[in-house]
């Protein structure tokens, strides 16, 4: 047999790889992103992470952390990668940092998604993460290899790792932290956004507490409120892909 026309490309340059619409592994929950869905994506590590089912990822993210802060990130990685889930986070140092370096520890999965490309680890001072992330899990990054990172590109990613995830926590975030774009894509995507309270005296707090004032996340103080955040969001898109197909939606579960 022949390469299908999807087929995806390898780079020599690092164990790089180029995937396109079609290939095994593109994840499919990117064409719920319609017109602003990428075209390519290029991944270093285990690319197979992407056709995992929704419900086995969850997106992990936040800025301006506090020791507070890496605490509760830390303690929610291991959860999910005790569940066998997979944390999505974005490599960044703090809350992301954390999350992964939990995962890792926990012996779990997770991927990192970058917006610059994934032979050119940035920040610099998380090289050592980025490369064992990329040795047992994955990076992967819309921009080809060699990018740097930019305020355009660092914004567009933001939909990725909404995308990706059934549910997408944000840990700490200030008033203007480019984590609450995830929040703000995951919840026009119609994904679950958790939010981790904090003390009001910090500024980290301000949009964990805007986005649970405004309706938009559903508070997670521990990890049994993540793993019910998670369990709603697949129920939900269950029940939203059963529409699509104009079948009946399961009767609603009642919770005490």
């Amino acid at each position: 047999q022949g390469s299908s026309p999807g087929e995806s490309t390898r780079c020599t340059n690092r164990g790089v790889r180029a995937l396109i619409p079609g290939d095994n592994d593109w994840p499919t929950a990117f064409d719920d992103l319609g017109e602003v869905a990428p075209y390519v994506l290029w991944t270093r590590g285990t690319s197979s992470f992407l056709s995992r089912p929704m419900s086995d990822l969850v997106t992990i993210t936040g800025s301006g952390s506090t020791s507070y802060g890496e605490y509760v990130a830390r303690e929610l990685a291991s959860s999910v990668a005790a569940e066998e889930r997979v944390v999505v986070a974005g490599g960044a140092y703090g809350i992301e940092g954390a999350s992964h370096q939990a995962a890792l520890a926990a012996g779990g999965d997770t991927i990192a998604i970058l917006a610059n490309g994934v032979d050119r680890p940035h920040p610099v001072g998380h090289r050592d993460l980025l490369d064992r992330v990329a040795d047992v899990g994955l990076l992967v990054s819309e921009v080809p290899p060699g990018a740097v990172p930019t305020r355009h590109r660092v914004i567009a990613r933001a939909r990725l790792m909404a995308a990706l995830s059934y549910a997408s926590v944000i840990v700490e975030a200030g008033a203007r932290s480019g984590s609450l774009l995830v929040a703000q894509r995951t919840d026009e995507l119609g994904r679950r956004v958790g939010a981790v309270p904090g003390p009001v005296t910090s500024a980290a707090s301000i949009g964990p507490h805007r986005l649970l004032r405004d309706g938009i996340a559903t508070l997670v103080a521990d990890t049994s409120d993540l793993a019910k955040l998670v369990e709603r969001g697949q129920v939900s898109r269950e029940r939203l892909d059963m529409e699509q197909v104009g079948a009946p939606s399961p009767a609603p579960t009642r919770t005490l």
